[in-house]
């Protein structure tokens, strides 16, 4: 296949997935004050969408390098979750990853050689797991603020809202690279 066809292709699957799996309305979910509340619709949007895309993926799909500067699906999906993690201890804990924390989110922080080396070798459903824990964690500390709250700096230029909205961005960025990487998976 052309290098186009391949790009079109990868859009039309992208499009196709969010099509599928689309709500085609933005609404706050309830228990959460209605900016949170709409962050938290978005999130959860994205995440299921992700995890419907990723949940029947085998070992070998899971893991698998297109090249030697590629990441894998397992190592994008850890990295979504530790930015999440990261985040909420940032913004919600009022403190920084534990020693332990940055051992175990530190690899997969940054993807490069050293993640595609570490992180491999577990089911898709390990990854799906960690990222629902966390995402429990996340809604229950959300629901516990308020918009005043999203709105307040944590840095100078920086807001608990622009923070959050990080997390789905960067997300919805590497939701387009597992489906490059899915697109890319031997026959």
């Amino acid at each position: 296949m052309k290098p186009i066809k391949k790009v079109i292709s990868l859009v039309v699957l992208c499009f196709s997935i969010s099509l599928v799996n689309a709500q085609y309305e933005i609404k706050p979910e309830e228990g959460y004050t209605p900016q949170i509340g709409i962050m938290v619709d978005m999130l959860e949007d994205l995440k299921n969408r992700i995890s419907d895309m990723t949940r029947d993926l085998n070992q070998e799909e899971t893991d698998y390098l297109f090249d030697d500067k590629a990441n894998s699906i397992g190592a994008m999906l850890m990295h979504i979750i530790a930015t999440e993690s990261y985040t909420h201890v940032e913004t919600l804990a009022k403190r920084s990853w534990t020693d332990e924390e940055g051992e175990f989110w530190g690899i997969a922080g940054g993807l490069g050689a050293e993640s595609r080396d570490k992180i491999k070798g577990k089911p898709i459903q390990y990854y799906l797991q960690l990222w629902d824990q966390v995402r429990s964690k996340t809604l229950e500390g959300l629901k516990a603020k308020d918009d005043a709250w999203f709105a307040a700096n944590i840095d100078e230029g920086i807001n608990n809202h622009w923070a959050w909205f990080h997390v789905l961005e960067h997300s919805a960025s590497h939701m387009g690279q597992i489906a490059l990487v899915q697109s890319r998976l031997p026959e």
